[in-house]
């Protein structure tokens, strides 16, 4: 049995015996009773400068290799949207590069339309100073998304936030948007936790206004609407708002807290969570498949500990635990991220993180695993 010294909540060093790897039983195809994205992150260039306002430099061999390890456990891919670090890092010129080759690394395995689903906002416009201008950066970044093959989730826009007068502001810019789409797309509603610069999307800091501005936007063009993609850690919202989606709208829940539960209810999903939980997710899935809502509670229970302590305060620099999960389980050959944003959790949260994934049975190669963390760890002057 492999053990590691760790620091606790305390300060104080412990040794923690990691638990035997798990052999996870992956289904031979995609869920069924679901469709669920993984949200996919980006894997640095190791020996490029990446200090703060750096451009993104990326490995394309490491990244496309991790998206390859996702479908090949049968999810589908989420791509270009937070979890890769849009407005946190990741530039436009890298985004619609990594849009481009993880469209073609999709064919494959099958139509990128189906596999993939890219994020399209105004992040490369940041001075836009007109409604008009908003309109025109998302369509420059939806038809890069279109071009490529892949689907389109029209991203919350910083700028829009900025400029909308209320909810009809949302609504022109909206429907103009799902005007110039060549098939149905998912939209976005990212909460403050996540990015607060969007604080009062849709028109109103008030929930219910802003859900109610939101359903009537998605009711008015429901038949360009795939379905809608919700990450403000609300179960009780996102149920209520699932049951007043149109018809042939799903519910994509974005709620790295408790997403079994909405799962389990109903809602599809889109979450970041998914990126390190994979192989559970995909067993937790088939399971579901055959209406057996036992394991695929029992699988995914030990993963909420994991999602809840990469998702704590501040939500937005969840990032971190993910590419050290990455890391750990042998999917990339560093811990570096675009942006500096390795730097952004500190030593006992990365160990507490480290614990949980053990746990949940997500670091597939104990020794490696070790290894890799103990060499962290001495960074911080912890050795043992």
């Amino acid at each position: 049995m492999t053990s590691i010294v760790l620091p606790g909540a305390d300060r104080r060093l412990e040794t923690y015996r990691m638990r035997e790897p798990v052999v996870w039983d992956l289904p031979p195809s995609p869920p069924t009773s679901r469709v669920v994205y993984a949200a996919a992150h980006v894997v640095a260039d190791p020996l490029a400068d990446h200090s703060p306002g750096s451009p993104a430099s990326l490995d394309w061999e490491a990244t496309l290799r991790f998206r390859r390890h996702l479908w090949s456990c049968g999810l589908r891919v989420a791509d270009a949207m937070d979890t890769a670090q849009r407005n946190m890092g990741l530039d436009w010129a890298a985004t619609a590069e990594l849009i481009r080759r993880s469209a073609a690394e999709a064919r494959h395995f099958g139509d990128p339309a189906d596999l993939l689903a890219c994020g399209a906002g105004t992040d490369h416009l940041p001075g836009s100073a007109t409604l008009e201008q908003v309109v025109a950066g998302y369509l420059e970044q939806i038809e890069t998304v279109q071009d490529a093959g892949a689907r389109v989730v029209v991203m919350a826009s910083r700028q829009l936030a900025r400029l909308a007068r209320g909810p009809e502001d949302y609504h022109k810019v909206y429907a103009t948007l799902l005007a110039h789409t060549d098939r149905p797309v998912i939209l976005h509603w990212l909460g403050e936790m996540f990015d607060p610069a969007l604080a009062g999307y849709w028109g109103s800091h008030d929930l219910e206004a802003a859900t109610e501005a939101f359903l009537a936007l998605v009711h008015d063009n429901a038949a360009r609407v795939d379905g809608v993609k919700v990450s403000l850690l609300d179960a009780e919202h996102e149920v209520h708002l699932r049951e007043r989606l149109p018809d042939g709208v799903r519910l994509y829940t974005g709620d790295d807290f408790n997403y079994p539960e909405l799962i389990a209810g109903g809602s599809h999903a889109l979450l970041g969570i998914f990126d390190p939980i994979a192989p559970a997710a995909a067993a937790a899935l088939h399971a579901l498949d055959g209406g057996d809502h036992e394991r695929f509670a029992s699988v995914l229970a030990p993963t909420v500990p994991l999602a809840r302590k990469i998702f704590q305060a501040p939500t937005y620099h969840y990032k971190t635990g993910i590419v050290l999960l990455a890391w750990l389980a042998g999917h990339q050959d560093a811990f570096v991220m675009v942006n500096g944003a390795h730097s952004n959790r500190s030593i006992l949260h990365l160990s507490e993180v480290f614990r949980l994934a053990d746990q949940a049975g997500l670091l597939p190669d104990p020794g490696l695993a070790a290894a890799r963390m103990r060499a962290l760890l001495a960074t911080a002057g912890v050795t043992g």
